[in-house]
């Protein structure tokens, strides 16, 4: 059994007991969330989809840990104009697992 589902922006294809990286989600570790989004669901090869989203489908997730990605560095030059421009980011990532999808 698995779904696709919507969270924080960004599309997931979610089984029971996965592990995912999200962008930053409002919460304290160890508390449990609900992902209600669920475009499309799986389950013994019988398929359900929604027109925007599936009615009374949820995803449960637990919040494992907040953490920084890896840095990218942003690096600007224009030749022979002696401009140059260093600039670097860490994304902020929360860690979840799933639990639990209801369809």
């Amino acid at each position: 059994m698995y779904a696709i589902v919507n969270i924080a922006g960004q599309q997931f294809k979610v089984a029971k007991d996965q592990y995912l990286f999200v962008h930053r989600l409002q919460g304290e570790e160890g508390a449990s969330i609900e992902f209600d989004n669920v475009l499309l669901a799986e389950n013994n090869g019988k398929f359900s989809v929604g027109a925007d989203a599936l009615k009374g489908a949820k995803v449960t997730a637990k919040i494992l840990s907040h953490l920084k990605g890896d840095k990218v560095i942003v690096f600007k030059k224009k030749r022979r104009k002696g401009y140059k421009k260093k600039n670097g980011h860490r994304q902020q990532f929360t860690k979840i697992e799933i639990t639990g999808i209801s369809i």
